[in-house]
């Protein structure tokens, strides 16, 4: 039941980042569809490695594999956002609340937390990105709310959001590989990582956290673009 739980909750989480991503960063409607239609095809490459069980420890590369999914995209949004110039264009003017409330879907960390109790991950991995996701995605709403006012203190608030964010991403990816099953595996208990390679779970660290990570990259550069240009407040 979980995962069919997690299988809809993930999709329409990854359908609002496509969709968030696509509008925000496209300078135009086609430009908008190339976008769109390359991270579903993307999404569709981690649901095809999910379900083949290619990263898999059993089956596949295991998780040095689960550690490409994660790196490789990052790296090629980052050229891409940065590299190409409808890209680059849509980074300079994409609202800085837009990709800060697009990561209240975080909240589904809840699903860490619901997977360590049914025995399914292990501690400290399951409880720390659990509660992690879960409070950055609370706090999500507000920060976005405001950014989008450029309230008081608006700017230390979004800057220190996207350091917990960030970190809370790399945190969960580290223990995420400490504990799975492999040379690199340093955390064992009763369960490990493992479901993390398969349906529908590969979506999180395959396909969210890519995405999400690059959005706090964004956040920053262009924190850093107003600073240096003495814009804001």
């Amino acid at each position: 039941m979980l995962d069919l739980i997690g299988a809809v909750e993930l999709t329409a989480s990854a359908a609002i980042v496509i969709a968030t991503v696509s509008i925000g960063f496209g300078r135009d409607v086609a430009t908008r569809l190339r976008l769109a239609a390359a991270l579903s095809v993307w999404f569709v490459v981690v649901v095809v490695l999910a379900a083949t069980y290619a990263l898999h420890y059993q089956y596949g590369v295991g998780s040095a594999g689960v550690g490409l999914a994660v790196f490789t995209p990052i790296v090629v949004l980052l050229v891409s956002l940065f590299g190409v110039p409808a890209l680059r264009e849509g980074v300079e003017r994409v609202p800085l609340w837009l990709i800060t409330a697009v990561q209240a879907i975080r909240i589904l960390g809840i699903n860490f937390l619901l997977l360590q109790a049914d025995g399914r991950l292990p501690a400290p991995f399951a409880p720390l990105a659990g509660w992690g996701d879960i409070a950055v995605g609370v706090a999500a709403g507000p920060v976005a709310w405001l950014t989008a006012r450029r309230g008081p203190g608006w700017r230390p608030a979004l800057i220190v959001w996207n350091i917990v964010g960030l970190a809370d991403l790399a945190d969960a990816i580290v223990l995420g590989v400490l504990s799975s099953p492999g040379p690199l595996q340093l955390l064992a208990g009763e369960s490990d990582a493992a479901i993390m390679s398969t349906l529908p779970w590969l979506l999180i660290p395959g396909f969210l956290v890519p995405l999400l990570a690059v959005l706090h990259v964004v956040s920053f550069y262009r924190l850093w673009r107003e600073r240096a240009a003495g814009r804001g407040q």
